[in-house]
């Protein structure tokens, strides 16, 4: 790093779109109801969530629009180095975190489980490829995901694979090619809607590249609303925003939905996006959405270890309708309890502590 260079341009944090903030939490929670549904509704027409997975191409979208917000006017004075290092600071310890819960449940799941056709070998393997975000769908007891410890961590990959574009290449080209890549990544989702019938894939190896189409036209969408300055003020505020945000969760499934779904992507998800930006906060719901954005990444990649036993016991014992409702919106309530736990006495430390060695060894350059 040049001598002269201040390390504020580092390590400086801008303030938060809360409406957004907040809408991302709504997202999280969506996810994770619709995990638990897809295991009670195999038929997707069934789920009255069935759209929930569509909650990370709105992530997706919304990550374009944060990370040129945040970067866009001071990467070129970080430099390469210290954007991925104030990355991985933010995203990296839940991924580590995630895995190893996923790890503890694939070892100790008292409803069910295999562990005698994986060899304490590729059971190792298959943990540190998920450490370390590499795809490694070989575990058949959790559906061949791309990691098979920590199913949501897919998106993640694709997240550090939008990143990397963006510092090599996205932050320097001009407004006018933005526009010309987005519409080409337009093209690749509908055509994976098309060829798929749906945008659900991306999780597992036979649908890796779908995960590439969605992140590369979402993030792009994104990036290109906060430097078009997209930003349309209302007075929707956030509870109408987060009506807006569950009608494209709790859609039908159709025949149609190779129509519907990129609709919702390519148009209504940026849509939200300009007018989370843009809507006013009421004072009482600041702090609402300030822990609903807080807490939506540690929700997000601490929940599916107990999906994955979940599962198992609804398959085992067939739980009847009442049994179901209980246990389902118990869990849900514990495991935004559980994702508060860790991230105030895991993430939130972890990241602090790092960031004042970061700013330590900065000072001494």
């Amino acid at each position: 790093m040049n001598a002269n260079q201040p390390t504020t341009a580092i390590l400086e944090t801008k303030k938060h779109f809360e409406i957004l903030d907040g809408l991302r939490g709504i997202a999280a929670f969506a996810v994770v109801v619709f995990h638990f549904m897809e295991w009670i509704f195999t038929d997707p027409s069934q789920n009255f969530i069935g759209h929930g997975f569509l909650a990370v191409d709105f992530f997706f979208c919304l990550s374009g629009f944060v990370i040129g917000y945040a970067y866009d006017d001071r990467i070129a004075n970080m430099g390469l180095r210290n954007f991925f290092i104030s990355r991985i600071i933010r995203l990296h310890p839940l991924v580590v975190a995630g895995s190893v819960l996923g790890l503890l449940a694939f070892l100790f799941d008292p409803f069910g489980g295999h562990l005698e056709l994986y060899s304490t070998g590729k059971i190792i393997l298959t943990f540190i490829c998920s450490l370390f975000l590499i795809p490694f769908p070989v575990i058949a007891d959790r559906g061949f995901n791309l990691f098979s410890f920590n199913a949501p961590a897919w998106s993640l990959f694709w997240e550090y694979i939008a990143n990397i574009a963006y510092a090599l290449v996205l932050y320097k080209i001009r407004r006018n090619l933005l526009v010309v890549i987005t519409l080409i990544s337009a093209v690749a989702i509908c055509y994976v809607g098309y060829n798929s019938g749906n945008l659900l894939g991306g999780w597992s190896g036979p649908t890796f590249w779908d995960g590439c189409a969605r992140i590369s036209y979402s993030f792009l969408a994104g990036l290109l609303i906060y430097r078009s300055n997209w930003i349309i003020k209302n007075k929707l505020g956030f509870g109408g925003l987060t009506i807006l945000l569950l009608l494209a969760f709790i859609m039908p499934f159709s025949d149609w939905n190779w129509i519907s779904e990129p609709l919702v992507v390519l148009l209504y998800f940026p849509l939200l996006i300009s007018l989370g930006a843009g809507a006013i906060l009421k004072p009482g719901l600041k702090k609402a959405c300030v822990f609903s954005g807080k807490i939506s990444y540690p929700l997000y990649m601490t929940h599916y270890a107990v999906l994955w036993m979940f599962g198992n016991y609804y398959t085992n014992y067939k739980p009847d309708t009442t049994q179901l409702t209980f246990i389902v919106i118990t869990s849900v309530f514990l495991l935004v309890g559980f994702a508060y736990v860790v991230m105030v006495f895991y993430d939130i430390p972890l990241r602090n502590y790092l960031n004042i060695k970061r700013k330590e060894k900065l000072a001494r350059q």
